[in-house]
């Protein structure tokens, strides 16, 4: 496949090799070949299915061990696929509107957003359910496109309260889930106050979903590069724009002396801070054509990084929630 032929891939699309394998992708920027990461590969004893044949699903460290040993030359901070080995390209929008109405639990989510005047064509279904791998057990990574992503959590926000509606909130042990997954480095109840503030997070008929940020084509601008490195720092500063915050990277501008913008390539971290807040955030100092950004996530499971609204927690503190290891005394 000539890479013109595609030349719009976006996050969270898929893309399925000449040999079968399922990569998701994981940029909306692909010069030397797709990047993305390996998901999915053909196995006769795999226990998930799309009908036709078996895969086995593996997961991030599993991913970068297989391709390391079958296909090195791939390997890169992500897995860059030549375009000369893409088959096709499967889209979350094309998905969605195949099977939203076979699935109540799709179906659900999909005329929520609807009926609150989220157009169809800016939605979309991502994860197991895109290359229908999905199985009983799966999560709904549901996808909304650009500013109208906004708009679909505060409708998603609203009907977890409505009692006509079968969109629930998380109880505790599904938090607990999602924070031993994470694994942050701030504390159960200060993670739990940030995320629940989101609002993207819900259950339908017992199965998990989020809501999923992906740029709308007139966001999708020129990539930022790799910066150099000059060590980890911690900083506070003000964020100014906040627009891009639920995207991947999370694009958090601020007004520091030095750093011009915090980046966040754990998802942990999406939409942690609203404009006007104050936040606290470790990372590494990147340099970048003179300008300067702190990175958070520069690790799967980052250690000694983090982002937190010191907004938010001095406003829970004020309002009598004690957030255990909290320190908003800055």
């Amino acid at each position: 496949m000539d890479q013109l032929d595609h030349p719009g891939v976006r996050l969270r699309d898929f893309i399925v090799t000449l040999d079968g394998w399922v990569f998701s992708s994981a940029d909306y920027h692909h010069p030397e070949g797709v990047r993305g990461v390996m998901r999915y590969v053909p196995d006769p004893e795999g226990q998930r299915t799309d009908g036709i044949r078996n895969y086995r699903k593996y997961d991030f460290h599993e991913a970068y061990q297989y391709m390391d040993f079958h296909k090195p030359e791939w390997v890169q901070d992500v897995h860059v696929i030549p375009w000369d080995q893409v088959d096709r390209v499967l889209n979350p929008s094309d998905r969605l509107a195949e099977i939203w109405r076979s699935d109540p639990r799709i179906e659900e989510i999909t005329m929520t957003l609807l009926d609150g005047g989220v157009p169809m064509d800016s939605m979309g279904i991502t994860g197991s359910f895109l290359p229908g791998l999905q199985n009983e057990g799966s999560d709904i990574d549901f996808v909304v496109y650009g500013p109208k992503w906004f708009r679909a959590r505060d409708i998603i926000d609203r009907a977890k309260d409505d009692p006509t509606s079968n969109i629930q909130h998380l109880d505790e042990g599904m938090w607990e889930r999602i924070f031993n997954k994470r694994i942050p480095e701030i504390g159960f109840e200060e993670f739990k106050l940030h995320e629940m503030r989101k609002g993207n997070r819900g259950v339908v008929e017992d199965t998990y979903f989020d809501l999923l940020f992906v740029r709308d084509c007139t966001q999708v601008n020129k990539p930022m590069g790799r910066g150099i490195d000059l060590g980890h720092e911690t900083i506070e500063a003000l964020v100014t724009d906040a627009q891009l915050a639920f995207d991947s990277p999370s694009v958090y501008k601020v007004d520091h002396p030095e750093i011009e913008c915090v980046l966040s390539y754990t998802h942990t971290y999406a939409g942690q801070a609203l404009a006007g807040e104050i936040i606290e955030a470790r990372g590494m100092v990147e340099e970048v054509n003179g300008h300067k950004r702190l990175v958070v996530g520069t690790s799967r499971e980052p250690k000694g990084e983090w982002i937190r609204s010191l907004s938010l927690l001095k406003s829970a503190s004020q309002q009598g929630v004690t957030i255990i290891n909290a320190d908003i005394q800055h």
